[in-house]
């Protein structure tokens, strides 16, 4: 299978503080890449590497053959966090001047942005402006397609949607590199990459990268004392909701934590998730830090 995207011991360091740390990946044709990590891993400082937009302070980086330079940038989709789109514009008219720059016919406007074809970008729902930026990064049909938190700040439906259009991009040969912190997003990659902490501590599938780890169920009525508790005793707790969970820690001890704080509780073993699986990882990277 062709590798579209290749990073090798990437590291950026801005002065003493180290954003991304001898992290590599690849990116293959017809495959969807997932890279996974909380707010401020350093997702975003490598796809700008990866990209050309910043330089590395280390390593090497190659889209699609060689170095990302200003022509095989044109053979991309590019979605950033901010979306890339002239407020000050028309849908219509932000459409026409992506195709333009590309040389790409104008493609079809879908049933929700039909309606607001005349209306200015900066009016519109953040969810057809994402809507709106999928569409003018793959008018070209890109060999490869980076998308950098391309899901963030929409609803279940709209994140669904966008998702749909993305396996699409895979299926028609494309090498998709998408970047989330939706843990539950990593069910529709082909492959994860997660990141902690300005390092690459885990991939593979999403059974491989949760590997051994054992979760536990807090289950209580007085399920927030029971998390503060937890959590001033250094165990690795998390809340879903009002679940209380605790990763790869030993349940005798919470059990006693929570019996000498005086409250009743059931600990039963539940299979872990990758975000747990982060939070652990993280914890055994104290010394490292990380910017997005």
């Amino acid at each position: 299978m062709t590798v579209l995207a290749r990073v090798t011991r990437a590291t950026r360091v801005f002065g003493a503080f180290t954003a991304v740390d001898d992290v590599s990946l690849e990116v293959r044709a017809g495959e969807v890449v997932g890279l996974l990590g909380a707010n401020g891993a350093g997702k975003t400082t490598l796809i700008r590497m990866l990209l050309g937009l910043l330089p590395t302070s280390g390593g090497d980086v190659e889209i699609l053959g060689g170095p990302p330079d200003r022509e095989r940038r044109r053979r991309l989709g590019y979605v950033s966090q901010g979306l890339g789109l002239y407020g000050d514009l028309t849908v219509s008219e932000n459409l026409a001047f992506v195709c333009q720059a590309y040389g790409a016919p104008l493609p079809t406007l879908p049933e929700p942005l039909t309606a607001t074809s005349d209306s200015l970008v900066r009016d519109l729902s953040l969810g057809l402006q994402r809507q709106l930026a999928f569409l003018a990064a793959l008018a070209h049909s890109p060999e490869l397609v980076v998308l950098d938190e391309p899901t963030s700040g929409v609803d279940a439906v709209a994140r669904a949607a966008l998702w749909d259009t993305i396996r699409e991009q895979a299926e028609r040969g494309a090498g998709v590199l998408v970047t989330t912190h939706y843990m539950q997003e990593a069910e529709q990659c082909d492959r994860l990459l997660l990141m902690s902490r300005a390092r690459l501590v885990a991939q593979g599938s999403a059974a491989d990268i949760v590997g051994g780890t054992q979760a536990w169920a807090v289950r209580t009525p007085d399920w927030a004392a029971a998390f503060s508790a937890l959590n001033d005793a250094g165990a690795p707790v998390m809340l879903a909701g009002r679940d209380v969970r605790v990763a790869d820690d030993d349940p005798d001890r919470l059990r006693a934590v929570l019996a000498a704080a005086g409250i009743a509780a059931e600990v039963a073993p539940v299979p872990a998730t990758i975000e747990e699986r982060m939070m652990v990882l993280a914890r055994e990277h104290p010394d490292t830090d990380a910017s997005a």
